[in-house]
């Protein structure tokens, strides 16, 4: 095991790396930009380095000062956490260069991985369901309507560079399809450096459910079984929920033996996300790898009991993965999450940065709160809005929809606006409540909530 390590990220996922290395005996380097001078994870580390003004390309995705940071203090590993440079292949490679231990995948397997299209085409060799789609970019309009003639409309344009909905966009008829598709385009080259975008059948009112996997280096591999994570907002992911309310026994076997098929068929090591969007049929068909951790992991633990970022650093140091005795996993309770963002529901979800003034936090039975604000605590306009995840679990859904609406309750926040009231709005609808949600319920079904 390492003996220091470097957390190249900030906030709540920050605090996570810092207390699963304290609890392994590992010593922490927190790099902050000056924006980030005062907060808990820069507070608790073993030693702290300023690597930057307040934005992001000046601190958190300088590469050279970030290496640097690792340098000078002596760290053996960096983990990037989620963002930011976690997903970046140079950045993986300039590691190993620096003899820095990467704490995640192979740079390799997030250049094969990173590009959707090129995953797609990966995942369709190795015999993992996909969904219909263009061989690879398309590069014009013309292309474009003539896939979309070949398959039917709708369909739905895709950075292949992208995440988090940057340059996505549907086309439902051919004069709507040219618009879209310009103004994807110009959305992946803005967001990503990378105009490249692909194109596939929009397949109407799917669920995003997704499989955790973790992999060694002594040829261990395994799933966590899946999470639900279709209540979103312009593809922002905002509740997400695990086991999935509708997925049989059956599914969840076949969408596991599919997610090792591809972790296995890549030679992928360390903590990774199978994403898949299941149909009104029951049919699965793969999106996307994310080759981090995530920030839905807690619900992964809390059904399943698996550390998944100390798992991380176990891989990422040589050792094999503790967790493969308990494999195959079952879910042994009901997991939510809520991400709690400083942003005003009232006001479509304006951001709303400032000083948190009070911050009471919930508690009690089947309840965690993973935050790194407390009162006094300023948040920034130039990050994300993300203030604090809440968990919660019981032995059935009902109980952790029970404990989820006593935690919402007792979480007051104030000084600034979040979205714990759109939370509880969610936990009122019927659709939720049955857990027949799908990936635009929140555009179908809130658009006439009053919060």
């Amino acid at each position: 095991m390492f003996k220091r390590i470097l957390i190249a990220n900030r906030g709540e996922i920050a605090l996570r790396v810092n207390r699963a290395a304290h609890e392994l005996g590992v010593e922490v380097v927190q790099v902050y930009s000056t924006a980030d001078k005062d907060t808990l994870p820069v507070k608790l580390a073993d030693q702290a380095i300023c690597i930057g003004p307040a934005p992001s390309a000046k601190s958190y995705l300088n590469m050279q000062s970030i290496i640097g940071a690792a340098q000078i203090s002596g760290a053996e590993a960096i983990h990037p956490g989620y963002g930011f440079l976690s997903e970046n292949a140079d950045f993986a490679r300039a590691c190993v260069d620096n003899d820095l231990v990467f704490i995640g995948p192979s740079a390799d397997c997030i250049d094969q991985l990173g590009n959707k299209a090129a995953a797609k085409d990966t995942m369709k060799k190795l015999g993992v369901p996909t969904v219909p789609g263009s061989d690879g970019p398309v590069e014009s309009v013309e292309d474009a309507r003539r896939f979309a003639d070949e398959v039917g409309y709708p369909v739905l344009i895709k950075a292949s560079a992208g995440g988090g909905g940057k340059g996505m966009r549907e086309a439902h008829d051919a004069d709507e399809l040219a618009e879209q598709f310009n103004a994807a385009r110009g959305e992946a080259k803005v967001a990503f450096g990378n105009d490249e975008v692909y194109l596939e059948k929009l397949i109407q009112r799917p669920r995003h459910v997704e499989i955790q996997v973790l992999a060694d280096s002594h040829g261990n591999a395994m799933h966590l079984c899946e999470r639900d994570c279709s209540i979103q907002r312009r593809h922002q992911k905002l509740l997400e929920e695990a086991p999935c309310p509708v997925l049989t026994e059956e599914t969840r076997q076949a969408m596991g033996e599919a997610a090792l098929k591809a972790v296995r068929g890549v030679g992928y090591q360390n903590a990774g996300t199978i994403e898949f969007l299941l149909d009104t049929d029951g049919k699965f068909y793969f999106m996307e790898m994310n080759t981090r951790v995530q920030v839905e992991h807690p619900v992964s633990e809390t059904i399943t009991g698996v550390d998944i970022v100390k798992e991380q650093l176990r891989i990422a140091s040589g050792e094999p993965m503790t967790c493969i005795s308990k494999a195959p996993m079952s879910p042994r309770c009901h997991a939510i999450e809520f991400r709690i963002n400083a942003e005003d529901p009232a006001h479509d979800f304006r951001p709303c940065p400032g000083t948190v003034t009070r911050f009471d936090l919930p508690g009690g039975p089947g309840v965690r709160v993973d935050a790194f604000v407390r009162a006094g605590s300023k948040i920034p306009s130039t990050y994300d809005s993300l203030v604090a995840k809440l968990i919660v679990w019981g032995d059935t859904r009902d109980e952790a929809l029970a404990r989820a609406r006593r935690a919402l309750t007792e979480f007051n926040i104030e000084g600034i606006a979040t979205t714990i009231p759109f939370h509880q709005k969610v936990l009122e609808n019927e659709m939720f409540q049955r857990g027949t949600v799908y990936t635009d319920f929140i555009e179908t079904e809130f658009s006439d909530v009053q919060f």
